[in-house]
């Protein structure tokens, strides 16, 4: 697929602080590609620098053929930005904000098909301060596709956002992809970056750590496979710990846990066979993005 946005040695200082110090990143047409890190790793400047609205000190940055701040003009014609400190006038009304910013755009999608293609039709005359958190944020991606956007940038989207109204967004992620709109997520939630994002790209003291799919960061961490299982009868716990397979065994109550390799399973569960055991409540528990991100960052980062 060809590559919609690129990323190469982008650096940026406020003052004495350096909030980007190197990130270097691709994103693809059609994908949505995360950006994850803790707070102030940097993720906001990058994406406000890919917006064109924060100059970079140095690198190069192109978005769909174009320079942010050169073509900053084009570049809006074909970007929509949804920012984590976005605001409206309080008074100003969901159809009164979405009629406006319409027309910005010399090309405006139908403001009043978005609005109900993201339910928003019944808060038409409803007062910005009156929305709730996620009746915001629906109005928020509505305001950044009123340009018939090729690329959505969404930063930090649910924060603040009760777990039902969080995944009501996510699904309306997912319909704004289907449209066809490749988007960049900021996040901090590894929830959010494991449903959504294609690729992630780990972000930490304003440097890319790794870029990859979700599965292909837990595969890089090397963490190791866990199982978990009640004995139908008592063993020696040394039947388990002598295969090559196995690490380490532990024990929850009743339950053991078995920790090793990537042929951990059916290496435990061939010498049980033969010992005439039966694992039963049987449960692989698989590697997390969060224990990636510890493994890849040597940082422990907040998931809800």
């Amino acid at each position: 697929m060809p590559a919609v946005i690129e990323v190469r040695n982008l650096h940026k200082r406020y003052a004495d602080k350096v909030a980007v110090e190197d990130v270097s990143l691709t994103v693809q047409e059609g994908e949505i590609f995360g950006i994850l890190g803790p707070n102030g790793a940097g993720k906001t400047t990058t994406v406000e620098c890919i917006a064109g609205l924060r100059t970079p000190d140095r690198g190069e940055i192109t978005v769909c053929g174009l320079d942010p701040r050169r073509d900053r003009a084009e570049l809006t014609r074909r970007l929509g930005v949804q920012l984590q400190a976005g605001q409206l006038p309080e008074r100003l009304k969901v159809a009164e904000a979405l009629e406006l910013y319409s027309s910005f755009y010399r090309d405006p999608a139908d403001w009043r098909a978005l609005m109900h293609g993201l339910n928003l039709a019944d808060k038409a005359k409803t007062a910005y301060a009156k929305l709730s958190g996620g009746q915001k944020q629906r109005l928020s991606i509505a305001l950044a596709l009123l340009g018939n956007p090729r690329v959505a940038i969404l930063d930090e989207l649910t924060t603040g956002l009760d777990p039902q109204a969080r995944r009501d967004t996510w699904e309306l992620i997912e319909e704004v992809r289907a449209r066809g709109v490749t988007i960049v997520l900021v996040t901090h939630f590894m929830e959010e970056a494991e449903r959504l994002c294609d690729r992630l790209a780990l972000i930490d003291a304003g440097r890319v750590m790794a870029v990859d799919t979700p599965a292909g960061l837990t595969a890089r961490a090397h963490i190791e496979q866990r199982i978990q299982f009640r004995p139908s009868r008592p063993l020696d716990e040394r039947l388990l710990t002598g295969l090559p397979e196995v690490s380490r065994v532990t024990r929850r109550g009743e339950l053991l846990v078995v920790h090793g390799d990537e042929n951990v399973l059916t290496a435990v569960t061939a010498a049980l066979a033969r010992n005439q055991i039966v694992a039963e409540r049987l449960r692989i528990e698989q590697a997390s993005l969060e224990e990636a991100f510890v493994q890849l960052t040597g940082k422990h980062l907040a998931s809800h």
